[in-house]
């Protein structure tokens, strides 16, 4: 599975059951509402000081149930590609 089907718009068509998840690591939020992403993440994920990650919630039943972080270049990709097509029909 390339990273555009797992991040993509499409991504739960290249897996009709859905994704792939796992526990990989678990991080602790302290006093000041922060939470470190563990060395092992970072590096395995290619993340440095600095790099920006959008949050999205999701919900189940009207309840937040999950987190996902994304990196903002990603998302500004899936949204260029998502409006693209639009975008070309108004201009």
């Amino acid at each position: 599975m390339t990273e555009e089907e797992c991040c993509g718009p499409n991504a739960n068509a290249a897996r009709p059951m859905g994704r792939k998840f796992s526990v990989e690591a678990v991080a602790t939020i302290d006093d000041r509402g922060q939470m470190v992403l563990p060395k092992a993440i970072r590096e395995k994920l290619g993340l440095k000081a600095g790099d920006k990650l959008a949050i999205s919630v999701m919900e189940r039943d009207g309840k937040p149930c999950c987190i996902t972080l994304i990196r903002t270049e990603e998302l500004s990709n899936m949204v260029r590609e998502f409006l693209g097509p639009a975008i070309k029909d108004i201009l």
